[in-house]
């Protein structure tokens, strides 16, 4: 009887131990931008920003730079994100349209300058090499080529 329940504890240990796999493995890809854009309709539409100005945009690789001044004591605080509508224009070249968002909880009246890169690989859309990316609050499309 004995025998039979140390099997028993043996076999269900091995049951357990076997279920862990590295499948699940859910990290991010290697990047040489500081972020990745996030893809998300209901973040694009109804999150709120710290006030910014857009200084410049540009793309380097498949990182989507900006530059932003907002009031602040140095900026190391900020948080910086890019997210994506979810929704693509059918055009020749297709449309994405993103907008910066900053929490900004620095509580001084300089002016500061900061700049994020932002991983564009996920907004690539099969069977093209290229797409506008519209940016909320800057007047210029960029286009993006992959």
């Amino acid at each position: 009887m004995k025998i039979s329940k140390i099997i028993m504890s043996l076999l269900c240990a091995a049951l357990f131990l076997n279920m862990q796999c590295d499948d699940d493995d859910t990290s991010l890809p290697q990047s040489n931008c500081s972020s990745f854009v996030a893809i998300d309709g209901f973040t694009y539409e109804n999150s709120a920003t710290s006030p910014y100005s857009i200084n410049s945009v540009s793309i380097n690789n498949d990182c989507l730079v900006i530059e932003v001044s907002a009031s602040g004591c140095d900026g190391n605080t900020w948080d910086m994100q890019l997210v994506d509508s979810e929704e693509v224009s059918e055009s020749n070249p297709p449309q994405r349209y993103v907008k910066f968002f900053l929490i900004n909880t620095e509580d001084c009246l300089a002016v500061v300058d900061r700049a994020r890169s932002f991983d564009l690989s996920p907004l690539q859309i099969e069977g093209e090499n290229e797409i506008i990316i519209n940016v909320d609050d800057y007047s210029d499309p960029v286009i993006y080529t992959y």
